[in-house]
């Protein structure tokens, strides 16, 4: 009998534990409503343009979960970072650079989507060759949370 009442406690106290981490935001507790973060400019240090730039996410929040999210990335002028990103005058003038620079614009679709079904930052994986993204998606995508915050 104290076996099953201890499998039992064990049970109710890993469900509780789970069930305190649905919605995906912990202990937080959300608005519903659509937000947005944009994290600093990143430019390197080496005095390449590789990377430079600056992330966006937009979230909608609807019952403490987040539902939709969206990320971009810019140059740091505002151009948007899309399938001509890593071009030279409209041409691949170098096809490891484009391959790159696309990987990394694809992967913006990835971070957003991995977010959406964890519902935690802490929760996305950064993506080999993409890690500014990454850094830049991580910093926006918790300044928008930190606007939804009650």
């Amino acid at each position: 009998m104290k076996r099953i009442q201890a499998v039992a406690a064990i049970t109710a106290a890993a469900f509780i534990l789970a069930a305190s981490g649905c919605g995906g935001s912990g202990s937080a507790k959300y608005k519903d409503g659509t937000y947005e973060g944009q994290s600093e400019v990143y430019e390197n240090d080496d005095g390449t343009e590789d990377g430079n730039g600056y992330g966006v996410v937009k979230l909608t929040i609807k019952d403490n979960a987040i539902t939709e999210c969206e990320y971009k990335t810019y140059e740091p002028d505002g151009t948007l970072k899309d399938e001509n990103y890593g071009m030279q005058s409209g041409n691949v003038a170098n096809k490891d650079f484009f391959r790159k620079a696309q990987k990394a614009v694809a992967a913006c679709d990835e971070y957003a989507s991995q977010l959406i079904r964890s519902g935690r930052v802490d929760d996305v994986d950064a993506i080999s060759g993409a890690t500014v993204n990454y850094n830049e998606f991580v910093e926006a995508a918790n300044r928008a949370l930190d606007k939804a915050k009650e």
